[in-house]
């Protein structure tokens, strides 16, 4: 029973978290936003291409998805379970952002899993969370690069989840491993860094981004 719910939790939260907002967000106003600004369908080209209103609706639904996966998991998975084990809720919110990361639903290609990944901190380590977006808005603030700010923040992630609980190790874990897909799908990104040609906020780019 065990390997049966955690198969339904995990095809569930991969489900739940594959929903392309972005792009149906897009799709609603007659664009394809893979094919314009970043090419990408997460929260960030959509303030770019859609605006503020649109954006902020992408990035609430794209961090609920996160939430709602951590928060239904220990429920899908007590209907067969009893106790439900505590690392179901970690479990879920991994796949919720894979989910989200690789959709199925757009030949496996998504978004960064920025703010799905906050939805799902916010449900699991809600201090830790705190930390990094404090992280976040710094950076942001002293470089208007939204990439660089969100690196600097999955790469403080981990840290905090150490300094708050060393003993948690279930949580440094799945921090540390959110953080490093984080970085990872952010590689195109840090090229451009380095290379001088990422665009900071407010400045919308002509062409997709690789």
């Amino acid at each position: 029973m065990l390997v049966l719910a955690t198969a339904v939790v995990i095809l569930l939260s991969y489900l739940l978290g594959s929903i392309p907002t972005g792009y149906l967000v897009a799709r609603a106003k007659g664009i394809d936003i893979r094919k314009v600004g970043s090419g990408n369908i997460g929260a960030t080209n959509a303030f770019r291409i859609l605006g503020k209103k649109a954006g902020v609706l992408v990035l609430l639904a794209d961090a609920f998805k996160g939430a709602a996966a951590v928060v239904l998991a220990p429920l899908v998975a007590g209907m067969v379970l009893h106790p439900v084990p505590s690392w179901i809720p970690l479990v879920a919110g991994v796949w919720a952002i894979l989910g989200h990361n690789f959709t199925c639903w757009l030949g496996f290609k998504g978004g960064k899993g920025i703010a799905t990944s906050a939805g799902v901190l916010g449900a699991l380590v809600p201090l830790a969370l705190g930390i990094a977006l404090a992280v976040w808005l710094l950076v942001f603030a002293l470089s208007r690069y939204v990439s660089l700010a969100s690196i600097a923040a999955a790469a403080a992630l981990p840290v905090a989840t150490v300094c708050l609980d060393r003993s948690n190790l279930p949580n440094i874990v799945v921090t540390s491993l959110i953080g490093a897909l984080a970085i990872w799908r952010h590689r195109p990104n840090i090229s451009r860094l380095l290379a001088g040609t990422e665009s900071r906020f407010g400045k919308k780019p002509t062409t997709p981004a690789p």
